[in-house]
């Protein structure tokens, strides 16, 4: 028996290659035959389906050498044999569980597909935690199934609150009105942008509450509006594009906040909008753009929105997908990348998400 590993760097591109473009392909669909089953928890045609592409997922990370994948894999072929064979009943614990762990596998690849050494001690855990999962017995499955993903992500499900209407001059309502305006027409460019207006407000302003209102609320509500509205200067297919972007598409993409961020400038009164919008794909270890600023030069509205993007971004691959847009499995993707966003806004954006599913009330068009 191999030792475990603890961090990998693609050894081979081409097999890498094959093994990441199966990927995109599996994933997806190991999604919504998930959700078919929840619905039918007793469809053998959907348990035997979803073997079958566990089982391959396994195999050709076998056969690409990606020997780290095969235990996490295993153990949810372990799990699903287990519902397969009728001892199980396949439910909404079990869903989260394995969904998530797909999530993370999918994450994994895609930090190896940067070209960097990758760590693979949190996945080795997540594989160690869904083995002692599967050998559960029958009794306490749901309980165990749920008490992971609260290790996963923070919370077990329960969703969503209302954003405050801050006070504005007319003036400012006049300015907000006019920036809400350009949103809405960013959102109808493609049906899979529904509802993230009001998506990123809710979110981002009841995270700045959590957080004692630390941003000033309209200015942040103007960046809100206008973070990606400089998208429309670029091709349609250049925000939409799934596969990995060419050199020059992220030129061109890294130039939206600063478009968005020239025209906040020019308007009197929301210079700190500007320079959020301008921010908001900054990283603390300066490997963001377009200047890449480090730490404590980024502003604190532009490290909130940051995550707010990134939650939306998504749930919007799960739309390009034909994925029900969970935001249970939003969020912990969000927190399996908490290294690229500053810590005391993800513990605030971890609350609210948690109070939010404790309402009852999920965020518009997610699940």
């Amino acid at each position: 028996m191999t030792e475990t590993a603890l961090q990998y760097r693609i050894e081979d591109e081409e097999s890498f290659a094959d093994f990441l473009y199966a990927l995109n392909d599996y994933a997806p669909r190991g999604a919504n035959l998930l959700h078919r089953l929840r619905q039918q928890p007793r469809d053998v045609a959907v348990q035997a389906e979803l073997m079958r592409l566990f089982h391959t997922i396994k195999g050709d990370a076998g056969l690409c050498r990606l020997y780290f994948v095969e235990p996490l894999v295993h153990a949810v072929e372990d799990i699903l044999a287990r519902v397969r064979s009728g001892e199980l009943l396949f439910g909404a614990a079990l869903e989260q569980v394995v969904l998530l762990a797909l999530d993370r596998l999918e994450l994994l690849i895609s930090q190896l597909d940067s070209g960097r050494t990758v760590s693979l001690q949190d996945f080795n855990t997540l594989a160690d935690s869904l083995h002692v999962l599967a050998q559960q017995p029958k009794q306490q499955m749901q309980e165990a199934a749920w008490q992971l993903v609260q290790q996963l992500t923070g919370f077990v499900p329960q969703q969503a609150e209302q954003a405050a209407v801050a006070q504005a001059t007319p003036a400012q309502q006049g300015d907000l009105a006019f920036f809400h305006s350009l949103a809405l027409q960013f959102e109808q460019r493609s049906v899979l942008f529904q509802g993230r207006t009001e998506r990123n407000l809710i979110l981002a302003s009841a995270c700045n509450r959590a957080a004692g209102v630390r941003i000033d609320p309209l200015q942040l509500e103007a960046a809100v509006y206008l973070h990606d509205v400089g998208m429309m200067f670029l091709p349609q297919e250049l925000w939409l594009k799934q596969a990995r972007l060419s050199e020059e598409e992220r030129v061109q993409l890294a130039a939206h906040p600063v478009w968005a961020a020239e025209l906040l400038v020019r308007m009197p009164g929301w210079e700190l909008a500007a320079r959020i919008v301008r921010e908001h794909h900054e990283r603390p270890d300066g490997q963001g753009y377009p200047a890449g600023l480090r730490g404590e030069l980024i502003c604190d509205g532009a490290k909130l929105l940051a995550i707010i993007d990134t939650f939306e971004a998504v749930i919007l691959r799960h739309g390009q997908r034909q994925q029900v847009r969970s935001l249970l499995r939003a969020v912990a993707e969000v927190n399996a990348s908490e290294a690229q966003f500053d810590a005391q806004w993800i513990a605030c954006f971890n609350e609210v998400v948690r109070e939010l599913m404790q309402q009852g009330e999920p965020l518009p068009h997610v699940r």
